[in-house]
């Protein structure tokens, strides 16, 4: 009887390679509920830092487990749930104690909207398959991203981190970054996915350069770093969404070309 019990298995003995990109899943839901604890001690600067390396730690597992073949579905779940708390439950939380417990019921009903709209946005990204032949859209989203759009929410804090403009109230400019960033998660507008970057061999030494004058940036310049890379994700918006109907279009019109052509043969 006991054989024939099944077991729950986080790591499967057919696939041990998921084990390293589920551990960094892990690692990352440690960070999101770790940067709510920052939080509650009034220490906003580690909070913001811990979500960063939450969303760097997203990138990364599910590029390791495709790299060492060890993707799994137990993997794919965890990472959604994931997602859910570090950029959908955390953010909030944070914005919460910082500036919106001023307002009350309404400054929690902010929090609750955006989280049910990242817990929605991941959900209806985990049911969006791309079509053969279109092979292009993997690098858009419909919608922003969670990693991102925890950023986008985040900003104000970030900008009074960085004493680059100081406001006397910062609420109404969290309440409307919130609500604005809930509306792109589960709107349709495509968003960059940065999936696929196609940098030519002679451009790579000048990409390792920029980025390495980026990490620069991020360790003297942390907070003004981190919030002009907000401003500059907050003006791809259009330019992907435009970018997006371009190619839409060509691809439209290609097909109909296709269609044509099979009908006159």
């Amino acid at each position: 009887m006991l054989e024939n019990k099944k077991e729950f298995k986080l790591i499967s003995k057919k696939n041990p390679k998921s084990l390293l990109p589920n551990a960094l899943t892990i690692f990352g839901v440690c960070l999101g509920l770790s940067s709510i604890k920052f939080a509650l001690d009034a220490n906003y600067a580690i909070a913001i830092i811990a979500i960063g390396f939450a969303a760097i730690l997203d990138t990364l597992d599910g590029r390791v487990a495709r790299l060492i073949k060890g993707t799994s579905k137990v993997g794919k779940e965890l990472d959604s749930l994931t997602d859910v708390i570090s950029f959908g439950v955390a953010p909030g939380f944070i914005m919460y104690f910082w500036t919106l417990n001023e307002i009350g019921k309404f400054g929690w009903m902010l929090v609750l909207i955006y989280a049910v709209c990242c817990a929605l946005r991941l959900a209806r990204f985990n049911l969006t398959v791309i079509e053969e032949s279109e092979p292009w859209k993997i690098n858009f989203f419909e919608g922003v991203p969670s990693p991102a759009a925890a950023g986008l929410v985040l900003l104000p804090l970030i900008l009074n981190l960085s004493g680059l403009i100081q406001l006397e109230n910062y609420t109404i400019l969290t309440s409307a970054a919130i609500l604005t960033t809930s509306i792109l998660m589960v709107s349709k507008v495509p968003t960059y996915s940065f999936k696929r970057i196609l940098i030519p061999r002679h451009l790579a030494i000048f990409l390792l350069l920029g980025l390495g004058i980026y990490v620069s940036l991020l360790i003297f310049y942390t907070f003004e770093t981190l919030f002009f890379t907000g401003v500059i994700y907050v003006l791809l918006i259009p330019i992907s969404f435009f970018h997006y109907r371009h190619k839409n279009k060509k691809q439209l019109i290609t097909s109909t070309t296709e269609e044509e052509d099979e009908d006159v043969l």
